[in-house]
């Protein structure tokens, strides 16, 4: 809509104060804190006082909740060990209250490139201590994942995104295990152009992912338009099967996948689209 404000545009404090009710934001360990990565300064590189990561509480239409919103323009959204302990334990702390009747939600705003290679083994412990806690969660509460744009959502954090039991996606999103440069240096530019950005988005954007079934809802860059998705998703509830315990589905699919052939966004959405998501 023409009359919607741009949601890619608002960095991470502003989308998490924008999802929950107004009035309701609390943000938990602010940049006021001065919890700051320890391992950056010693590389030359400047830290950011959260870190990249706005952990904040309120409440969504009145039910407590927890946003947890990654800043993409800080090292691209990276997940080091204060960034990935800061949501891994929200997202333990949402589950614990839901064990002891409050029913806290939760909304994950996903623009992350993954584990910081200046942090690795730390990032992607943390990024393991995230799998689990989404897990547990969504047991009690839908865990709901947002990726709006520009950086998208790769590495170890696409499969947090995956274990989200819906996901939202905009036409700018991407959200792919690797990115598209990795995937460049690993198997060569004539398998993958990293500076292609019409082909990259036919694989790995918003638009095809949704076709293909691997996101559930795809919506315009307007902040009304994400925040009602956002509604709509955790209105209805926890999923009777999450995707990710579709395996019987997918595997199948996967191993018949002609790696012969260059890929392309129809191959993509033929092998992933009659998807039963009811």
């Amino acid at each position: 809509m023409r009359n919607d404000l741009s949601f890619i545009e608002l960095n991470a404090r502003q989308r998490a104060r924008l999802l929950l009710d107004q009035g309701s934001f609390r943000e938990l360990l602010d940049p006021f804190e001065g919890i700051v990565s320890p391992w950056l300064g010693m590389q030359g590189i400047v830290p950011q006082a959260d870190d990249g990561m706005v952990v904040a509480k309120g409440t969504i239409d009145g039910q407590p909740a927890v946003v947890i919103a990654i800043e993409g323009a800080f090292q691209g959204g990276s997940m080091g060990e204060v960034s990935g302990a800061k949501m891994a334990a929200a997202l333990e702390l949402a589950a614990e209250d839901n064990r002891n009747g409050i029913p806290t939600r939760a909304v994950l705003c996903l623009e992350t490139g993954g584990v910081r290679l200046q942090e690795a083994n730390l990032g992607l412990a943390a990024i393991a201590d995230i799998h689990a806690a989404i897990v547990d969660l969504r047991r009690y509460t839908p865990v709901v994942g947002i990726i709006a744009g520009t950086v998208g959502c790769f590495g170890g954090m696409s499969i947090a995104a995956g274990l989200c039991s819906y996901l939202i996606v905009t036409r700018e999103a991407r959200l792919g295990l690797n990115g598209p440069q990795v995937i460049e240096q690993e198997a060569g530019i004539d398998e993958y152009d990293s500076r292609d950005r019409p082909f990259i988005w036919s694989m790995t954007g918003g638009e095809t992912r949704a076709a293909s079934g691997l996101a559930d809802a795809l919506v315009g860059d307007g902040q009304k338009a994400v925040k009602q998705a956002m509604r709509d998703a955790l209105a209805k509830g926890v999923p009777a099967v999450h995707r990710s315990e579709n395996y019987p589905w997918y595997l199948p699919r996967l191993t018949k996948f002609d790696t012969f052939r260059q890929a392309d966004s129809q191959q993509i959405t033929r092998l992933f689209s009659k998807e039963d998501r009811s």
